[in-house]
């Protein structure tokens, strides 16, 4: 049973890792997929071709979702080829982690701009087409850190807890039009960014998982598209956790 089928997502930052994932399971349900991110490089394109192999429609889009005019022109670009846009997926974020003491205001800007801007960005965009529709489901990738918090990741944590208030808001916006806004919080999630970690590191929070795994970014993806289909019609303003019992 394909749960997406004849809809059409964009899910930002979706070159790699958990954007990616969610692309690959979105097209395997019978999606449209766009993806965005900063450069479309051969690697992207090979992407593009894999998910067009599962016979839907693909395209990706050279976009950087931090700037606001960039969202813009990147929606009337879709337009011109998808009559329709169902789902948006907020996934753009970066890390620059370090102790307060030694975060410079750079990191703070960079971190705040592109995880949390970079929402308001896209939603902002794509609200007069859901609103003309009068449907639609907006995705925002939080984290669990935006919701416990985390040493070291100050800015990440503000970024990702101020997704979670922007969903919230925009659910209670949007829903008299039929338009849904959801957060995901993945936790330890296995991705080019985890598996840089020490293995000290890793092993310590394997410990405190109940599950006692690290996730998979196919794990993440898979309440993406229960948030993206019909199954979740009557679901908004809510963060679903992804994390193995790591927040309980």
């Amino acid at each position: 049973m394909k749960l997406l089928e004849g809809k059409t997502a964009i899910i930002t930052g979706a070159a790699r890792g958990i954007g990616r994932a969610i692309a690959t399971k979105y097209a395997e349900h019978g999606a449209n997929v766009i993806i965005t991110d900063l450069a479309v490089n051969d690697e992207t394109q090979q992407f593009i071709a894999e998910l067009t192999a599962m016979g839907v429609k693909a395209k990706a889009f050279a976009s950087n979702a931090a700037v606001f005019n960039d969202c813009e022109t990147l929606i009337n670009d879709i337009l011109l080829e998808f009559p329709q846009i169902d789902i948006l997926v907020n996934n753009a974020g970066i890390t620059r982690d370090n102790l307060l003491m030694r975060m410079t205001e750079q990191d703070w800007d960079a971190v705040l701009t592109v995880n949390l801007k970079s929402v308001f960005n896209m939603t902002k965009a794509i609200q007069k087409v859901m609103l003309k529709q009068r449907f639609g489901s907006i995705i925002n990738m939080s984290s669990v850190v935006g919701i416990e918090g985390n040493a070291g990741q100050s800015n990440y944590a503000a970024s990702k807890a101020g997704m979670i208030g922007f969903t919230k808001s925009i659910a209670a916006e949007l829903g008299s039009r039929s338009i849904r806004c959801n957060a995901i919080a993945p936790g330890f999630i296995e991705t080019e960014m985890t598996a840089k970690l020490p293995n000290e590191i890793r092993e310590q929070w394997i410990k405190d998982i109940p599950l006692k795994r690290v996730g998979l970014p196919s794990d993440v993806a898979d309440v993406a598209v229960f948030l993206g289909c019909d199954l979740s019609s009557y679901v908004t303003g809510q963060v679903v956790s992804v994390c193995g019992g790591m927040q309980l």
